[in-house]
């Protein structure tokens, strides 16, 4: 195993040595090594003062070094360099990471990066933004600048598990089933897929519990890219049931390894069985306002109280039946007027069904549109009408994502956009400027408003708030999440990100990604293992999310993207969904 530890005076000249070898790996003349060398000379009295610490491996053999010389608030990354025998070998990650660490915990927000062009390949893919390019053509050796900004990891993240890691239930199935509603699946097969999300319920789990065999290349993959070591995987805990909490408490070794280590046990959401497993009380109607009825009326009594401009609420009915049902729609069809079908309760979208006029006489009537929906109690909603079509729109569905301790303090975490389309989710984007100016403000007042009022109800966990916005620059909440939610693992994603290669992540979560055919295991991972190669030469991280729709009979994948930049994060999120429409031509032709 390679660990950093400092260096000492008395290597100097053998570190001297080292940086001269990795500098000449690249191919460099001896006339121009020796212009450079006095500039690569590592001195014993400078040791200290530069801050050099080495890679070393079991054998005490020194594969790397690395200095972080200067003073804060500004810092250099004066070496960096690698034995040509260990390169590729993860020892540069590993020293560089090192570094951001320590520029942390010394105060530094900019670390300054001169790299040789051949390693600029390198910074780029490491997350360093690059500030200069050099002029090749007048010189082919000329130093690429990049920049990076060490970050502590986020105060919420410290808040939500504690600042340590943790443990980490992929219940989907298991909090699905408790509301029994006609438009989720009973066998709960997609929420099982979505349970490999698991892996992202904090910035960096201590282990995963999952219902269904996930990918061994998969979980490989995931910690290579998110800089986790030591992550424990306990899969295929379910046949059928959805109940995983349960099947974890049915292997008493199991529940006592997971329970015992004293580290948080974090949940999709919370469950009466997971208050058994977690030794935690379970409050009767602590998951009330996961209904949409009672959301809205909670909207209701907040915005009585004024003091939110930029929040306009839609008019909601609860139909008393069907035919109660019908016939409101079938008003509201004469009256020109679009509706919003919902029932108490889905995940995703199911559930909600956007009727326009059109869409009500194409069908046939009020009547035949309700018999095409799932059976079940509903609300009848008012459709809040965007921006006049050609003018320029912006994001329509935005949430706001924050979580009560268990103290009753409730937390911000953020705002995001949400890619919507026909009322279904399909993924969101967390980061800097990705919510609207004209937006944040009232998303974040209103948003903090319903955490309040979560914590004061006793409710304790993860939740977001979704809205959608109007044409006159307001927002409409429509729901409130009370658990983790496809926004919520961007943002996890994105606290660790920022801490592990500097602020100012933004990160993307898109639920489907369809892939043009079904790959072997083996073949699947060699396949992510390339598009993580392929963005990181954009500057790019890519995080497979959803592995295990990849063997079903029409394929899929949930993926994260992340980057620095709109341009990048959306480059490489084209590149991954035309790789994952190509598959099929890996087979050739028929």
């Amino acid at each position: 195993m390679v660990k950093v530890r400092a260096a000492r005076p008395a290597e100097a000249e053998y570190l001297t040595g080292l940086v001269m070898r990795s500098k000449a790996h690249w191919g460099y003349d001896a006339a121009f090594l020796a212009r450079c060398a006095p500039d690569l000379r590592i001195r014993p009295d400078e040791v200290a003062a530069r801050r050099v610490v080495v890679a070393e491996n079991g054998r005490g053999e020194v594969l790397g070094i690395a200095s972080l010389e200067g003073a804060p608030p500004r810092a250099t990354l004066g070496l960096l360099f690698v034995e040509p025998s260990a390169i590729g070998q993860g020892v540069g990650r590993l020293l560089y990471r090192d570094a951001l660490r320590r520029a942390v915990d010394l105060g530094v927000r900019r670390l300054v990066i001169d790299s040789d062009p051949h390693a600029a390949g390198f910074y780029r893919a490491m997350g360093a933004v690059a500030v200069a390019a050099p002029d090749v053509e007048a010189d082919a050796a000329a130093l690429v600048r990049f920049e990076a900004a060490p970050v502590p990891l986020a105060d919420w993240a410290r808040a939500w598990t504690g600042g340590g890691r943790a443990v980490h239930l992929g219940n989907v199935g298991e909090f699905n089933a408790q509301f029994a509603d006609a438009t989720l699946d009973p066998e709960q097969r997609p929420a099982h897929h979505y349970a490999c999300l698991a892996a992202f319920y904090s910035p960096y789990p201590a282990a995963l519990v999952l219902p269904r065999p996930v990918p061994r290349g998969w979980s490989e993959l995931v910690c290579r890219q998110l800089g986790w070591t030591g992550v424990e995987v306990y899969d295929g805990l379910l046949d059928a049931d959805p109940g995983l909490a349960d099947a974890v408490r049915a292997r008493p070794a199991l529940a006592g390894l997971l329970t015992g280590a004293g580290l948080p046990l974090v949940p999709w959401g919370r469950t009466r069985p997971f208050g058994r497993l977690a030794g935690r009380p379970w409050r009767p109607g602590e998951l009330r306002y996961e209904s949409k009825s009672a959301a809205h009326a909670l909207f209701e009594r907040i915005l009585a109280d004024g003091g939110h401009p930029g929040i306009v609420l839609p008019r909601q009915w609860r139909a008393d039946g069907r035919w109660a049902a019908a016939r409101m729609l079938a008003a509201r069809t004469r009256a020109g007027e679009t509706t919003v079908l919902k029932s108490e309760h889905g995940v995703g979208g199911s559930g909600t069904t956007v009727v326009t006029p059109e869409r009500v006489r194409a069908a046939g009537g009020a009547r035949a549109v309700l018999r095409r929906l799932p059976r079940g109690p509903l609300l009848v909603e008012e459709y809040v009408g965007g921006p006049a079509s050609g003018a320029d729109e912006g994001p329509r569905d935005l949430t706001y994502d924050g979580f009560v301790d268990d103290a009753g303090r409730a937390h911000e975490v953020g705002g995001a956009v949400m890619d919507v389309a026909d009322g279904c989710y399909r993924g969101a984007t967390v980061g800097p400027g990705v919510v609207p100016a004209w937006a944040e403000k009232s998303l974040t007042a209103f948003g903090t408003a319903v955490g309040r009022a979560l914590a004061e109800s006793g409710y304790r966990g993860w939740f977001d708030v979704d809205f959608v916005a109007d044409g006159a620059g307001r927002l409409a909440p429509t729901e409130t999440n009370l658990r983790l939610t496809g926004p919520s693992i961007a943002f996890m994603v994105a606290a660790r990100l920022d801490a592990l290669r500097g602020a100012g992540h933004l990160v993307r979560i898109a639920d489907r990604v369809e892939l043009g055919a079904r790959l072997p295991e083996a073949l699947l991972d060699e396949w992510c293992a390339a598009l993580a190669r392929g963005c990181a030469e954009l500057g790019a991280v890519f995080v497979p999310a959803i592995p295990t729709a990849a063997f079903e009979p029409a394929p899929w994948l949930g993926v994260l993207v992340a980057a620095h930049s709109r341009e990048v994060l959306d480059a490489a999120e084209a590149m991954v969904r035309a790789e994952a429409l190509a598959v099929g031509a890996m087979f050739g032709p028929p």
